[in-house]
């Protein structure tokens, strides 16, 4: 049933889903809980002000006025939310009574790898998360908010809370960045397919070895950047996080998890230059093995050209006026020319063979790499 708080209707009765709705909010508050959804986020103000734990989650349109905007909104400062935004990929700010972390959310749409912003913000009952419509990856918490707040022991400190809220959130983020990699692997394998395929045009497979590179670059960026937000959050001392070595522990495990992925995707990364390597010597064999024959030509055609030369001096020569030809000279004549011809390109073909001018048959130049 819904009900309201302080003129808010809240609970199961509201119309929108967790899905459908821009804003989602679940609070604690005396070991009850409750979840409201809005398009309009000034509608959650009234509802975990008194709230021993709250968290707003909302998407915004535009990554820039709107930001500012919704914050304000939740009772945030303009300076904390300025701070954040000076550098898109990365931040962290704590003003003692209010924080925020800015992470990379990663997006893959192909090999397109994009680095959206989201920003966590913390306040001593609440934390609150924006980003925009192409981030979707919050929506399975909505789902299981009010159970996740009802795991929250009521005896521990608040600040306590807080910390293993956000360690959830950041958790989810990490999990949902970490799909893209077998995303990215995926793509790769199909990239290896046309590249085993020798009618596959090379101007293409440069453009997407280039591509897989860039994907695989800009992936690993953003899992370095959520490293060290969450080392500064680790070794911080943030008033508003907790100082349980327990829980503070488990952002440990936060950084095992991203720089295991980091490995992953190093490896795979190693993968595919190897792969290169591979491909490069293939093409490097295809061209010397073209190369030798077409200096096989060349050779076997001066040896011709060298050979063919004494037959027409002597010709040249005895076209002369010098000389005169009657019908019986023409065939001993054309003999002549012929033996002639024989022997010559016999002598130029040993000589160029003696002195190692004949380059090597394109299937001994295979037989020999393949030793």
């Amino acid at each position: 049933m819904a009900e309201k708080i302080n003129g808010v209707l809240v609970g199961q009765g509201s119309d929108l889903s967790p899905y459908e709705a821009k804003g989602f909010c679940a609070i604690l508050q005396n070991g009850d809980t409750k979840q409201q959804k809005s398009n309009r986020i000034e509608d959650f103000c009234p509802i975990f002000s008194d709230a021993s734990v709250a968290w707003v989650d909302y998407i915004i349109e535009d990554f820039g006025e709107e930001t500012l905007k919704a914050a304000m909104a939740l009772g945030f400062s303009e300076q904390l939310i300025k701070n954040l935004n000076r550098d898109m990929r990365s931040g962290y700010e704590d003003f003692g009574n209010e924080m925020g972390i800015l992470v990379p959310a990663i997006r893959v749409e192909g090999f397109d790898v994009k680095l959206d912003p989201l920003i966590i913000l913390i306040r001593e009952n609440l934390i609150a998360t924006l980003h925009t419509t192409e981030t979707r990856r919050f929506f399975r918490v909505r789902r299981y908010a009010e159970t996740m707040l009802k795991k929250l022991p009521q005896k521990m400190l608040r600040k306590d809370k807080i910390t293993l809220l956000l360690i959830r959130l950041i958790e989810e983020n990490n999990a949902r960045n970490f799909d893209h990699l077998r995303d990215i692997e995926e793509l790769g394998d199909k990239m290896s397919e046309d590249l085993g395929n020798p009618k596959t045009p090379r101007e293409l497979i440069g453009k997407k070895i280039y591509a897989m590179k860039h994907a695989l670059i800009t992936y690993l960026g953003g899992l370095w950047v959520t490293v060290d937000a969450l080392n500064s959050l680790r070794y911080g001392d943030a008033e508003l996080l907790t100082d349980d070595p327990k829980i503070l522990n488990k952002i440990n495990g936060l950084v095992g998890e991203v720089q295991s992925q980091i490995g992953l995707a190093e490896h795979l990364s190693e993968v595919l230059a190897s792969g290169l390597e591979v491909l490069q010597s293939i093409y490097n064999n295809q061209l010397q093995v073209l190369n030798n024959r077409l200096a096989l030509l060349v050779a076997y055609l001066t040896i011709i050209g060298t050979a063919l030369l004494v037959p027409n001096t002597i010709a040249t020569i005895a076209s002369g006026s010098m000389f005169e030809f009657t019908s019986t000279h023409v065939v001993p004549y054309l003999l002549f020319l012929a033996v002639i011809t024989v022997v010559s390109t016999i002598v130029a073909w040993w000589a160029v063979k003696k002195l190692g001018l004949l380059p090597a048959r394109p299937d001994e130049t295979s037989d020999d790499d393949s030793k």
